[in-house]
């Protein structure tokens, strides 16, 4: 095999990065080529918005399927809420009957919020890594993975839960979701060492030829290499053949931008084994395709012709118009990984305090880099983040100068170790995101969220948050005021939805929609981001690409949207206060 990241391959694969890299597809090929080998090959997804089903086009779900179409292939989504609600069963189903109905109800409560769904996907993964049955089943396991900064909380867990219980024995029995963990411990450290192994375990970095992915992919390198996953590959996906850019200047543009990019790969990425891919004409869906991603064969004809219509698409100054109509208000921009939200939540807050109004921007991702895409200062716009450990580390320090005065030492010591516990991020990140979204009674705050599964499990908590709520203080025919409340008033809260004009963004986005109205909340707008359509190119390679997004925008006006905006692929990299102006300006 010529890929380096293919050779002699270890029975485990990880496939993480910034969203939109092409985890997903190159875990998917990887996957078909090792199967079309002669290999007993098992595909994972562990990541909250996975669409491995949609690529295979096939249900697959939360159990261990055959992929029809691919001999030797078996595939599985670890859909966190199934295991939560797995989890969930395993710890009260054995009391239901022997314990009063009102503890039975207060167990379940306390196992409602995101962290026990953290925990059972985490619990999930982990058996995967250390089951023998699947271990002699299976010659190879592909690991698809959620985006960088929440692979990193995954890869992390086995230590911390691991760490914690020995140091904790009693924490299990007290501490609500932690319930039953304690029988799991051996299977933490068998899953520590695993990863650990470079015979059992390799991990495989996905990066595009841009900076800030780049930038990304060596802060992963480091975290992980801290945790002892050293045993990595880099491979840099969707690289603009040479041959695209002839007499266009769109695509000789992007060329020169992806060359420079690869010209200061970050140091420690350097020294990797390291792979390019290039990108192809096609949307990267069905088997052929896969095996066309790694393999020899022609991409096919090129195409020459615009399919536009004749008319425009609307623009994203037109949806900021309607925004800054209403004066103030939280603005949420949601979606799957690397369809650009940082950059058009930047965009949308560099118009709006262009136009005089007060607005913050901030971010609850944790792969998120505003302060690059933002690149200086302007008058009316502040700008924040959410970062899970310095939160933690501020609630950790509130709890303990305000419940822990009077304690003496041994009540101290217990209190400190119960705020070493994994789900306290759940809560100070929840407390962090319930802060900022007050700011939105007084001025504009746009909230960059993470990636969608992770984006939906913040709201679970704000949900869990507004029912305690609810049930603590409400009163009969007396409204209580919460996050979940402001979020669900369309006064208050314009939730923009923002993809691309692919198939698996537009599926991924209409299935956050639906999430969103089960949880009472109505998007405002959606948003196209990077059209080779909008951008009109000459190119043959980028016109067959252009072409292939047009039935996709028609399809979010036609079937999804109530008001959409389409944003053309930049020539320069939307970085900095004027190209982001810029960009808000079509």
């Amino acid at each position: 095999m010529p890929f380096k990241f293919l050779h002699d391959a270890p029975p485990f694969l990880f496939f993480t990065g910034k969203g939109g890299v092409g985890k997903t597809s190159l875990a998917c090929a990887t996957a078909v080529r090792l199967a079309d080998a002669g290999k007993k090959v098992l595909l994972v997804s562990t990541d909250p918005a996975s669409n491995v089903g949609q690529v295979f086009n096939q249900p697959i779900g939360h159990q261990i399927v055959a992929i029809v179409q691919v001999p030797r292939l078996s595939a599985l989504e670890v859909d966190p809420m199934a295991a939560a609600q797995a989890y969930r069963d395993r710890v009260l189903d054995p009391v239901r009957d022997s314990m009063p109905a009102e503890i039975v109800q207060s167990i379940e409560e306390q196992l409602s919020g995101s962290c026990t769904t953290e925990i059972a996907a985490f619990d999930e993964f982990t058996g995967l890594l250390t089951n023998p049955a699947l271990r002699s089943d299976f010659d190879h396991i592909v690991f698809d993975t959620a985006p960088t900064g929440h692979t990193i909380r995954m890869l992390e867990l086995p230590g911390a839960w691991s760490g914690y219980l020995q140091n904790n024995p009693d924490a299990a029995a007290n501490l609500g979701p932690l319930v039953g963990l304690e029988k799991k411990q051996s299977q933490y450290a068998d899953a520590v060492k695993a990863l650990a192994d470079p015979a059992q375990t390799r991990l495989v970095l996905v990066a595009r030829a841009q900076l800030s992915t780049l930038e990304e992919a060596s802060h992963t390198h480091d975290e992980l290499y801290a945790i002892g996953l050293r045993s990595q590959y880099l491979v840099i996906n969707g690289v603009l053949p040479q041959q695209a850019a002839e007499g266009d200047p769109l695509a000789t543009a992007i060329l020169e931008r992806e060359q420079r990019a690869l010209a200061q790969l970050p140091a420690k990425l350097a020294t990797l084994p390291q792979d390019r891919l290039p990108l192809k004409p096609f949307n990267l869906m069905g088997v052929q395709a896969l095996r066309m991603l790694l393999g020899e064969q022609s991409d096919g004809p090129l195409e020459t012709l615009h399919d536009l219509p004749e008319t425009t698409f609307p623009t994203l100054s037109e949806l900021i118009d309607g925004l800054s109509a209403g004066g103030r208000g939280l603005v949420m921009m949601m979606g799957k990984g690397g369809v650009g939200k940082t950059t058009v939540a930047a965009a949308v807050a560099v118009a709006l305090a262009q136009r005089g109004h007060q607005v913050h921007l901030s971010t609850s991702d944790p792969a998120a880099h505003l302060s690059y895409t933002l690149d200086g200062t302007l008058d009316n716009l502040s700008v924040s983040r959410i970062d899970p450990k310095v939160e933690t580390e501020k609630y950790r320090q509130f709890v303990l100068e305000n419940h822990g005065k009077g304690l003496d030492a041994e009540g101290l010591a217990v209190l400190e170790e119960d705020l070493r516990s994994p789900c306290t991020e759940e809560i100070a990140v929840f407390q962090a995101f319930s802060r900022i979204i007050k700011q939105a009674d007084q001025h504009f705050v746009i909230m960059d969220t993470a990636p969608t599964g992770h984006t939906l499990l913040l709201l679970d908590a704000t949900g869990a948050y507004h029912r305690d709520m609810v049930r603590q203080m409400g009163k009969p025919g007396e409204q209580v005021i919460t996050p979940m409340t402001q979020l669900q008033d369309p006064e208050k809260t314009k939730v923009i939805i923002v993809t691309l004009a692919e198939t698996t963004p537009v599926l991924e986005a209409a299935n956050l929609q639906d999430d969103l109205r089960r949880a009472g909340i109505e998007p405002w707008a959606w948003v196209i981001n990077g059209s080779l359509a909008a951008a009109r190119p000459a190119s043959p390679f980028l016109v067959t690409r252009a072409n292939r997004e047009l039935p996709l925008i028609a399809e979010v006006r036609d079937r999804y949207a109530k008001r959409f905006a389409v944003v053309p692929l930049q020539a320069q990299e939307p970085v900095g206060i004027d190209l982001l102006g810029r960009m808000a300006a079509h």
